[in-house]
């Protein structure tokens, strides 16, 4: 009687165990959800205030030509693509205002200073939304390789989780207006 007892005090022990991991991994993926979510809106936003400035008529035609086409590019993209595409979009910016004087033709048109610090937003909360995705990633990675979760099937039917790299350098001649 005394091993049956122990035998099943063992069993809701690893019950328990089973239950928390497995309920730790769905609040992880929950947050992975989350914070794609949040870098979603946020490759959004700089892809509108990019759009927005290459149609404004104050950059010269190549440099709203490149913009506007990387900025359209980087918000049709499709899933598979879209790291790509927000890359390109990172380049574009980057070459458009590699030099400051080109940050200054855009202060001095109507609306520029408002249109160049909702960009420079944009461009520092990219890359700190994607660090918080990809944590949440490797935090669930982390779970997820254990050899109990595996066994034991305790992340369900959910997909593997897949960080979001991109090349998400600020233009230089940015870089200080996104600290002010």
């Amino acid at each position: 009687m005394t091993t049956l007892i122990w035998i099943v005090a063992a069993l809701v022990v690893i019950g328990v165990y089973l239950s928390w991991t497995a309920g730790r991994l769905d609040r992880l993926h929950s947050r992975i959800d989350a914070a794609r979510a949040a870098l979603d809106a946020q490759l959004l936003r700089r892809a509108s205030v990019a759009q927005e400035l290459g149609t404004a008529g104050v950059l010269d035609p190549a440099a709203s030509i490149v913009l506007y086409q990387a900025a359209h590019a980087a918000r049709q993209a499709e899933e598979e693509q879209r790291e790509v595409a927000e890359s390109e979009l990172s380049q574009a910016l980057r070459a458009v205002f590699a030099e400051a004087p080109q940050v200054e033709v855009v202060r001095e048109a109507p609306g520029g200073e408002e249109s160049l610090n909702e960009l420079s937003e944009a461009v520092r909360r990219v890359p700190m939304a994607r660090r918080f995705h990809n944590d949440a990633v490797r935090a669930a990675r982390a779970v997820r390789k254990h050899r109990v979760v595996r066994w034991f099937r305790l992340a369900g039917h959910a997909p593997f989780p897949l960080a979001f790299e991109m090349d998400d350098e600020p233009p230089a001649a940015l870089e200080p207006r996104a600290g002010a």
